[in-house]
């Protein structure tokens, strides 16, 4: 078992990686793998996760972060919410996920332009690796932009 088993992993550098969600199993393979830092952008809805994630991963000896982001309606205080624990995280290896990695390729992608210096062509790309995003999402990650002043 490995990371790159979980659903729509996209490695982004060797410090962050970002995922759909995964299983038991795999998230073991992320403590194998020397992450350090789950942050999980999903709700905790029994269809999409696991039963006890925030219990394993500390298990697991990793620390965990959730910010739970309605997909319906994603949030600037969410996004905020994101930057803050990446910037917390530091140098540590983060596994980032959500149910399929839209949000997550979403907030990456802002971040992305934001933080680590990507031109909006490289953060689109990133992005469309994943989805393309629904009217809401586009809506959202537009006045992110605007927000952000990118």
């Amino acid at each position: 078992m490995s990371i790159h088993d979980i659903p729509n992993v996209i490695p982004v550098s060797t410090a962050l990686t970002t995922a759909g969600q995964p299983s038991e199993d795999q998230l073991g393979a992320a403590a194998r793998d020397v992450f350090e830092v789950v942050i999980n952008l999903g709700l905790l809805d029994p269809r999409y996760c696991l039963p006890d994630e925030a219990g394993l991963v500390h298990q697991l000896g990793m620390r965990y972060v959730h910010i739970p982001v309605d997909f319906q309606t994603p949030s600037p205080n969410d996004l905020q919410r994101f930057f803050d624990a990446l910037e917390a995280a530091g140098d540590r290896k983060v596994l980032v996920h959500c149910a399929a990695n839209k949000r997550v390729s979403s907030f990456v992608a802002l971040y992305g332009e934001a933080r680590l210096g990507w031109s909006r062509q490289q953060a689109d790309d990133f992005l469309h690796r994943i989805w393309e995003p629904n009217p809401d999402w586009s809506a959202f990650i537009e006045r992110a932009r605007n927000d952000l002043y990118l």
